[in-house]
């Protein structure tokens, strides 16, 4: 094919392009200017269940949205019909953004995407998000790393438990850091995940917390430690979408008077 040529389907016509966006960890200023820029040149918005409701409500009113999580499948044939509406769209001439919380390509399975695309001839710009993992914590006032207090942070995926065949994750090594251990997905599987963590080492006093819907209007906050945190988050109430972190930086800000741990709510938020 020459430089600079468009590409083309079968039929002879130009083909769109996908955009695999970023749309950040809630508050829908966390967008990128460039993932911003995309939406409001889309034809088709594919969108996840995580996404800002006020960046869709800016959406021009002849766009397509679909709805991902509304897509009746199991999981992956769920993905497999995604894939399917990405490279139709492209295909019949359409500016597509598929608009995924976070990051793209943090448990966001937007590899996968990007590889059905390809395979189609479909071209693709991947627009980079800002991540729950990092952007959480910190909307919590809890640094990942800290000077003299962590060096090192580790993101993990919890969404599989810890005895299960499917885990990929080695929980026993994960135990024996000394970073901070930020956890996505874990809530369901929080009490199996602290029980091994702890029975491989990493002692049931260290600083734990949990932060629901962070960076949004509807955060919360509870503090605790590794042995109580999955009592704690029961006892609290707290559900998905939630971030969970294990390490000294939990404390690193906070005052020394700080009092009894429990849930904090959102401040004030612009959103």
């Amino acid at each position: 094919e020459p430089a600079g040529a468009v590409p083309a389907n079968r039929a002879g016509a130009a083909v769109g392009r996908v955009a695999l966006v970023g749309a950040g960890p809630g508050d829908p200023e966390l967008i990128t200017v460039k993932g911003w820029r995309l939406l409001t040149e889309a034809d088709v918005v594919v969108a996840d269940r995580l996404v800002p409701g006020l960046l869709l409500d800016e959406l021009r009113p002849d766009v397509e949205l679909v709805d991902a999580s509304k897509i009746p499948y199991g999981p992956a044939r769920a993905q497999e019909e995604i894939n399917r509406i990405l490279v139709d769209r492209a295909l019949a001439g359409k500016v597509v953004v598929r608009l995924k919380g976070g990051d793209p390509y943090v448990f966001g399975r937007g590899g996968e995407e990007l590889l059905a695309c390809a395979e189609a001839g479909v071209p693709v710009t991947v627009v980079p998000g800002v991540t729950s993992a990092i952007a959480v914590p910190a909307a919590a006032g809890v640094p990942v790393t800290h000077r003299a207090v962590a060096h090192e942070f580790t993101v993990v995926s919890g969404h599989v438990a810890p005895d299960s065949p499917a885990s990929l994750v080695r929980w026993d090594a994960l135990a024996g850091l000394r970073g901070t251990l930020v956890i996505l997905m874990g809530l369901k599987n929080l009490a199996a995940i602290t029980a091994t963590l702890i029975e491989h080492g990493r002692p049931a006093e260290t600083p734990a917390a949990v932060v629901q819907e962070g960076t949004t209007g509807g955060q919360r906050v509870l503090r605790s430690t590794l042995g109580a945190v999955a009592r704690d988050v029961v006892a609290a109430g707290l559900r998905p979408p939630a971030v969970v972190v294990v390490g000294d930086v939990v404390d690193a800000l906070a005052p020394a008077e700080a009092g009894p741990r429990g849930v904090e709510a959102a401040p004030d938020h612009p959103a």
